[in-house]
C-alpha cells in the first residue's frame, strides 16, 4: 500500500531522514517511533507531499507521489494532527463535510456520510452536528478531527501525535476508538507517536527511527523479545519491557483448560498484565478464566505467566 524506497531528506546540511526503506501493507496499522528529531513526522510530511524529498521514493497504491498533482494525491489520503485544526467559526456537519463538498458529493451524500461517521465515533448527531468547535471538550473534537479526515473515505489515513495534547484518561479512550473504527475500516494508517505504550497498544507494526534511520521495523513482540540493537532494546523498555510482553498477550494464550479456582474469573482476551494485576491484588497465584459469555473455562497460574 505504501512503499518507501532510500528516501532520504536535509535542512540546513544535517539529515532529518537518511536512506529510508520500509513497505506499509494495505490495511495495516503501522506506527512510526522514537526520539525527537529522529525523522517520524518528516517521514509522514513526506508521503503527502507537504515535504518535499531530497531523494528516493514513495509510492502509495502503486502511484509514485512525484507523478501525481500534490491536489489529487491528499484527496486519497486523511490527516490528523495533535491540533486537531477544526474551523473554529463552522459548525461540526460543516467541518467534518469540507472534504466530501471539495469533491462534490451531492448535498444529501454529504449528509448522510456527516452522520454516518458520527455515529461511528459515537457522537450522536442530533446532538452534535450543530455544535461549534469551542462547545466540545478535546477528546471531542478529536474525534471530530479524526471523522474530517476519514470523510472522503481516502485509501490511507495519516496521523502525527494527535492524541499528545490530551489528558491520560482521554488519550487511551481515544486510542481504544481509534481500534475500534480500524477493526471497522480496515483502513491502511500511519501513526506518528513517541510513547511506546501508545505504540504498543495500537501497531500492527512499528517502525523504530533513530537519527532518521530505520532501526527496527516489526510486530509490536518482536520488538520486545527480539530487539535489533542496544538502542532498540532501551527505546522499548529495558528492564521493563518483560511487563510490556505480558500487556501484549492474552489470557486465552497461557490458560490451562479445565478446572477452576476460587473467586471471579477473568476474561480470556484480557492481557497477562491483567492476570498479574488481579493475582497480586486478591494475593492468589491462580485465577478461574471464563469466555466471552462468562462461563469458566479454565485457569491460569503465576508460573504460566513466565512460560513460552
Amino acid at each position: 500500500m505504501i512503499a518507501i524506497e532510500h528516501v532520504s531528506k536535509a535542512y540546513g546540511g544535517r539529515k532529518v531522514v537518511d536512506d529510508l526503506s520500509l513497505e506499509v501493507a494495505e490495511g495495516a496499522l503501522c506506527v512510526l517511533l522514537g526520539p525527537s528529531g529522529c525523522g517520524k513526522s518528516t517521514t509522514l510530511r513526506m508521503i503527502n507531499r507537504m515535504v518535499p524529498l531530497d531523494a528516493g521514493t514513495i509510492r502509495v497504491g502503486g502511484d509514485d507521489i512525484a507523478a501525481l498533482a500534490p491536489e489529487a494525491l491528499r484527496r486519497r489520503i486523511g490527516y490528523a494532527i495533535q491540533s486537531v485544526g477544526l474551523f473554529p467559526h463552522w459548525r461540526v456537519a460543516d467541518n467534518i463535510a469540507t472534504v466530501p463538498r471539495l469533491l462534490g458529493w451531492p448535498r444529501r451524500r454529504v449528509e448522510a456520510r456527516v452522520d454516518e461517521l458520527l455515529d461511528l465515533f459515537r457522537l450522536d448527531p442530533a446532538q452534535y452536528r450543530g455544535k461549534y468547535p469551542h462547545q466540545l471538550s478535546g477528546g471531542e473534537q478529536q474525534r471530530v478531527g479524526v471523522a474530517r479526515a476519514l470523510a472522503g473515505d481516502p485509501e490511507l489515513l495519516l496521523m502525527d501525535e494527535p492524541f499528545a495534547a490530551v489528558d491520560p484518561v482521554t488519550r487511551e479512550a481515544l486510542q481504544g476508538e481509534l481500534l475500534r473504527i480500524h477493526r471497522a475500516t480496515r483502513k491502511t494508517i500511519v501513526f506518528v507517536t513517541h510513547d511506546i505504550e501508545e505504540a504498543l497498544r495500537l501497531a500492527s507494526t512499528i517502525a523504530i527511527l533513530e537519527g532518521g534511520r530505520l532501526a527496527q521495523f516489526a510486530p509490536p513482540l518482536d520488538l520486545l523479545q527480539r530487539p535489533a540493537s542496544d538502542f532498540v532494546r532501551q527505546f522499548v523498555g529495558g528492564g521493563g519491557a518483560g511487563l510490556r510482553v505480558l500487556s501484549l498477550c492474552r489470557v486465552a494464550e497461557r490458560m490451562r483448560p479445565g478446572g477452576t479456582a476460587p473467586g471471579e474469573p477473568i476474561a480470556a482476551e484480557r492481557s497477562l498484565r491483567d492476570a498479574l494485576e488481579a493475582m497480586a491484588a486478591r494475593h492468589a497465584d491462580v485465577l478461574a478464566v471464563a469466555d466471552a459469555g462468562g462461563a469458566v473455562i479454565g485457569t491460569i497460574a503465576l508460573a504460566d505467566l513466565v512460560r513460552e
